[in-house]
């Protein structure tokens, strides 16, 4: 574990760096030949993200973060290296999101952004995340925090790739009360 990092709130003066983790993330994370999800896909997702227009959209959802989300980063030695991204909804809490970037993997920060996420969620509630099916490290380190796999397996039309090509998914559960 990295014993300089702290888990925190994003503020938006912090979007320039979630936006680098998603990109560098997702390259490392989503091309998958078997799937016909190339780089290139990948970079098509992220052609606008460093745009001034996409920044100020993603400062402003965190400057007006609704109260039933909670938007965390963990920060190593002045650095951005991770980020988690939680919601509470009606019939379930959702993890949305727990990126880090690839060489901070394994050092223990995805764990702690999943405790300080979880924190005040209703415990009566499962959680659900949904993993790209091909993630076997997501997948693995979802059940190392407890989730189960559901058997369930989807796609959704805003993982469309460019290639035309969309990213199969699974959602695994984490059951609560």
């Amino acid at each position: 574990m990295i014993m300089n990092t702290i888990i925190r709130s994003a503020r938006p003066e912090d979007v320039p760096q979630l936006v680098t983790i998603f990109h560098k993330t997702w390259l490392e994370t989503y091309p998958n030949a078997e799937h016909g999800i190339t780089v290139d896909d990948i970079e098509d997702k992220f052609e606008d993200s460093y745009s001034a227009e996409r920044f100020e959209k993603m400062s402003a959802h965190i400057r007006q973060l609704p109260t039933n989300e909670k938007y965390l980063v963990a920060e190593t030695d002045g650095k951005i290296v991770g980020l988690a991204r939680l919601v509470k909804k009606d019939e379930h809490n959702a993890l949305q999101a727990i990126y880090v970037l690839p060489e901070y993997q394994g050092k223990g920060i995805g764990t702690m952004l999943w405790k300080e996420g979880r924190k005040g969620f209703e415990s009566s509630k499962d959680f659900v995340v949904d993993v790209a099916e091909y993630n076997s490290e997501a997948i693995s380190f979802y059940k190392s925090l407890g989730f189960e796999e559901t058997g369930m397996s989807f796609t959704e039309e805003r993982h469309r790739m460019k290639s035309g090509a969309i990213i199969p998914e699974t959602r695994l559960l984490l059951r609560r009360g």
